[in-house]
């Protein structure tokens, strides 16, 4: 599931006439990172969720085996789109991940497969240390125990990519919601882990984060 229905307000002028998804980064819009992440990964079934100016987006991917779910009507933030979206992705668990990124380093969705163990868990976040998040400024999102159990912190920042098993979205009433919902309700039970990306990641919600994702891309390709 790419999450790719926001609005892109922190973008400013940037998003007057286009949608943050399609906002380039080093020659190539933001939703072709996370798509080129996904297509190494070997994903077989991909659906995008689509609000602001959905047609562009459509149009940029004419000809690639990708489902929409519209939420033309009313942006459904992430627990609901991902609801809204599940006759499209089938049932058992899946990927989410967020189109506003850039990443170095190993496939963050390997890494989440490598690491997910179904027999523990019902969600598994990919993160990285407070300090190593590019471009993020706000405070960090988890911290994590020896095994990798999660609980709310700070040392930890939630990169938008997970493994996610959706039972629990239908026993939430509500239309428009957070994941977050789902997520405290698996922190409670000790079902909720994380693993630390081994490489880059900059977080790309603002026009000042494009250079300094550019730059973590460049300094990649030159090691």
């Amino acid at each position: 599931m790419l999450f790719a229905a926001g609005l892109g307000t922190r973008m400013g002028a940037l998003t007057a006439d286009r949608p943050k998804p399609l906002i380039e980064v080093a020659g190539k819009p933001l939703i072709d990172h996370a798509l080129a992440l996904a297509d190494a990964a070997g994903i077989a079934r991909t659906v995008a969720n689509l609000h602001y100016l959905p047609e562009q987006i459509r149009t940029h991917l004419t000809g690639r085996k990708i489902a929409f779910s519209d939420e033309t009507d009313t942006v459904l933030e992430t627990g609901g789109g991902l609801k809204q979206a599940l006759p499209l992705l089938g049932s058992g668990p899946v990927f989410t991940l967020n189109t506003d990124a850039v990443w170095t380093g190993e496939n963050g969705l390997g890494e989440l497969r490598r690491a997910w163990d179904p027999t523990r868990m019902d969600g598994l976040l990919l993160l990285v240390p407070k300090a190593a998040a590019t471009g993020h400024t706000g405070p960090g999102d988890f911290d994590m125990d020896i095994v990798g159990r999660l609980r709310r912190g700070r040392s930890h920042v939630y990169t938008g990519a997970q493994i996610l098993r959706t039972d629990g979205l239908s026993t939430i009433p509500d239309r428009v919601f957070s994941l977050n919902r789902l997520w405290d309700r698996m922190l409670e039970e000790g079902r909720l882990y994380g693993c630390v990306h081994q490489g880059g990641w900059c977080d790309v919600g603002r026009p000042e984060s494009i250079p300094l994702a550019e730059t973590l891309l460049s300094e990649a390709e030159d090691v």
